[in-house]
């Protein structure tokens, strides 16, 4: 054993992982089940296995090409792994029908580097266009067409990320920052109960992107929120998570607590 930790830098690491930390009867929103996805001869990833307690908050982390965006989108049922399975909020998404599928993914929510605006509608209308997986239908397409209700989630939301003066402004005349704010309210108008989050401030100056984080993971902690955030900052990935998770090589190499780790640790997944 001597020996394969001096050859391998992330083996030590590897010993830290705890993959159940938590009880094994805490709630959990998230649970991959030996996870493999394959694009035909392509393997991206094989064997990813970990479960996500509620509330918790997990960094992914890896360097280009190991399938960090890829393990998020099989997560949210956006694409089906080739073997293995996910539960998602308790429901297995590879055998959800159709209106399961709308109901799960009406309580998850996404932020992504693109933030993905549609440009000539104001910002209000962006926002309540996050209500749209629970109330699908052209009236949630634009704000002066939605009910009361739903401006009025919009408008909150809006405030939450500071914005609300703003409600009216096409969205292509925001800055990076202010679109990633919209972005955000977007992804927690419609109270989900995960969010998925990939990148989120890969697009913006480290200091709008530290804005960003303290702003996203404040309203996600008020709301005890469950957390899966892809992130090349490694400062980002032990700040902001409970627990990270690494991907090297084609395979889940690290599963451990922030807490036990430092930005030296993480840097031997890029090697």
């Amino acid at each position: 054993m001597s020996n394969l930790l001096e050859k391998d830098p992330l083996a030590s690491i590897e010993r830290q992982a705890t993959g159940a930390f938590f009880a094994p009867d805490s709630p959990c929103d998230i649970e991959a089940k030996s996870l493999t996805k394959r694009f035909g001869d392509t393997s991206i990833f094989s064997d990813v296995s970990f479960r996500l307690a509620r509330g918790e908050a997990v960094a992914l982390v890896g360097a280009n090409g190991t399938g960090k965006s890829t393990l998020l989108r099989c997560l949210m049922g956006l694409i089906p792994p080739t073997s293995g399975s996910v539960y998602l909020l308790g429901q297995p998404t590879g055998s959800a029908t159709s209106r399961e599928v709308r109901a799960l993914r009406a309580q998850v929510g996404l932020v992504s580097q693109k933030h993905n605006l549609v440009p000539r509608l104001s910002v209000l209308s962006n926002v309540v266009h996050g209500l749209l997986g629970k109330h699908p239908g052209m009236r949630h397409w634009n704000h002066a067409l939605a009910p009361h209700t739903s401006r009025a989630l919009a408008m909150q939301a809006l405030e939450r990320v500071g914005l609300a003066d703003l409600a009216q402004r096409r969205a292509d005349r925001l800055s990076g920052g202010q679109s990633q704010r919209v972005a955000i309210a977007r992804a927690i108008v419609g109270a989900p109960k995960v969010l998925f989050a990939d990148e989120p401030c890969a697009s913006l100056d480290p200091s709008a992107g530290e804005d960003i984080m303290d702003l996203f993971f404040r309203l996600v902690r008020d709301e005890g929120v469950s957390v899966v955030f892809t992130s090349h900052n490694l400062n980002h990935a032990l700040k902001y998570g409970d627990r990270v998770l690494g991907l090297a090589q084609g395979r889940l190499r690290l599963d451990a607590t922030a807490a036990s780790l430092s930005a030296t640790d993480l840097r031997g997944l890029y090697d």
